[in-house]
C-alpha cells in the first residue's frame, strides 16, 4: 500500500474505493514487457555482433547488433523502474513508450537493407516492434484513457456535488416575486417597462444576493 500512496501519483490514487485491478494491469504489464526485453537484451549481447554492424545475428526470430542489445537492457531497466515507481509512473512511461516504439518500427522499416539500418533491423523486428508498441500503449491505457471513466478508475476526477444557491425561492410567493423580477428586467432591456419597474429594477442594481433583491422588490410593495 506504500507504492500506492507515493505522492507523485495522481490525487485519484488516494481514494480508498479505487478499482486495484487497474494499478495492478498496469504495474504488471511494465514488468512482463521488461521482462522480455530484458531476455532479449541478454541473449543477443552473448552474439559477438558488432555495435553498429547493419546484418545481426538471429536471437529468438529476430535479428539484433550490440546497439540493438544495449537499448532492449535499457528499456527494460526503465519499465522495472516505473513498476517500483508506481502504478501512475507505470502508465504514463508505457504510453510514451508505446509511441516510440511504433515510431521506431516505421523509421526501421524505410532503412532496411541500407546502410542506415544501424539497429539491423528484419522484418521480424518491425513487426515486433509494433506488436510491442500496441500493446504498451493499451496496458498503459486500461483504466485511464477514456471519454466515460467509472467511478471506481484511480484516474476519475471526483465530481463535487453541485451546490444550489441559499437563496434560491422556497415559497409559491418567492417564485412569484422572482418571476416578477424576471420579467421587469427583461422590460427594461427591451425598453418596454412600466415607470414602477424601471424604478424596482434600478433599486435592485445595488443587491448582490437573490434575497436581497427579492427584499428590495417587496419592499416597494410596502
Amino acid at each position: 500500500m506504500t507504492l500506492l500512496r507515493h505522492p507523485i501519483l495522481p490525487a485519484a490514487d488516494l481514494r480508498d474505493d479505487v478499482d486495484g485491478r487497474v494499478f495492478a494491469v498496469q504495474r504488471l504489464g511494465a514488468v512482463l514487457v521488461g521482462a522480455t526485453l530484458l531476455v532479449f537484451g541478454l541473449l543477443a549481447s552473448t552474439t559477438g555482433v558488432s555495435f553498429l554492424a547493419t546484418h545481426g545475428e538471429r536471437v529468438l526470430g529476430m535479428s539484433s547488433n550490440g546497439l540493438l542489445s544495449a537499448l532492449s537492457l535499457v528499456v527494460a531497466a526503465v519499465l522495472f523502474w516505473a513498476a517500483v515507481r508506481g502504478p501512475g509512473v507505470a502508465s504514463t512511461v508505457m504510453i510514451v513508450l508505446g509511441v516510440l516504439f511504433l515510431l521506431s518500427a516505421l523509421g526501421n522499416l524505410a532503412v532496411l537493407h541500407t546502410r542506415a539500418n544501424v539497429l539491423a533491423f528484419q522484418m521480424s523486428n518491425v513487426l515486433f516492434s509494433i506488436v510491442v508498441g500496441l500493446l504498451l500503449l493499451l496496458l498503459g491505457s486500461y483504466g485511464r484513457v477514456s471519454g466515460h471513466l467509472p467511478e471506481t478508475s484511480p484516474y476519475a476526477h471526483a465530481h463535487a456535488d453541485p451546490v444550489e444557491p441559499p437563496d434560491l425561492a422556497q415559497t409559491p410567493e418567492e417564485h412569484a416575486v422572482d418571476a416578477a423580477m424576471r420579467e421587469a428586467e427583461i422590460a427594461v432591456v427591451e425598453h418596454h417597462a412600466t415607470s414602477d419597474q424601471r424604478r424596482r429594477v434600478e433599486a435592485m442594481a445595488i443587491a448582490h444576493s437573490r434575497a436581497d433583491r427579492r427584499r428590495i422588490w417587496l419592499s416597494f410593495d410596502n
